[in-house]
């Protein structure tokens, strides 16, 4: 049980690890202070360009992924869909970087990758198709978000209840952009940088 608590909270400070942070501060700034303050991919394409982002989307996933196999090799499938949770609320509420973290989309993508490829699959095809058809990142991660649930009961039932929470999270952290999306004013993506 001791080492179940601790692959939890080593999960939980693997999400405080903020590549947008970090690499913003190495060009000199502080993502959280630019664009739309958000410490993420989509942000650091605006901001930083498409080097930037790429390196913070990769590191995301891939911490994602090494919370839910920790927790695995610890203690199995439940043990490691309660660091892979833990994992994405260290992302989005980072205690060392003050609490003020990203939105989880691709930690919580990475943690999919780890739980079950397919269902990491499935979430990234409704993504993508939302992405597409509106050339904005929002709706495809909150249509995708949205899917979380009713996949996990396909993919990985265990992991429903997260599924369902992590949900609601990341609808409150994209309440600003769904308040842009009824308005009409959500910023489109552009990879030219």
């Amino acid at each position: 049980m001791i080492f179940n608590i601790i692959a939890v909270i080593v999960s939980y400070f693997l999400g405080n690890i903020n590549p947008a942070i970090l690499v913003s501060k190495a060009l000199g700034g502080d993502i959280r202070e630019k664009g739309s303050g958000n410490a993420g991919t989509t942000n650091m394409l605006r901001v930083y360009g498409k080097k930037a982002a790429a390196a913070t989307f990769l590191i995301d996933i891939l911490k994602g992924t090494a919370a839910v196999i920790l927790g695995r090799l610890i203690g199995g499938d439940a043990v490691s869909y309660a660091c892979g949770f833990a994992c994405i609320c260290g992302h989005i509420w980072p205690a060392v970087w003050g609490f003020r973290g990203g939105k989880g989309i691709a930690t919580g993508f990475g943690v999919l990758l780890g739980i079950a490829p397919a269902y990491a699959i499935c979430e990234l095809l409704v993504a993508i198709l939302f992405f597409v058809t509106t050339k904005m990142i929002s709706p495809g991660s909150l249509a995708a978000t949205f899917a979380m649930p009713a996949l996990a009961r396909e993919f990985a039932p265990g992991f429903g209840p997260y599924a369902f929470v992590l949900m609601c999270i990341v609808f409150f952290k994209h309440r600003s952009n769904i308040k842009r999306l009824l308005k009409g004013e959500e910023s489109k993506v552009s990879f030219k940088k």
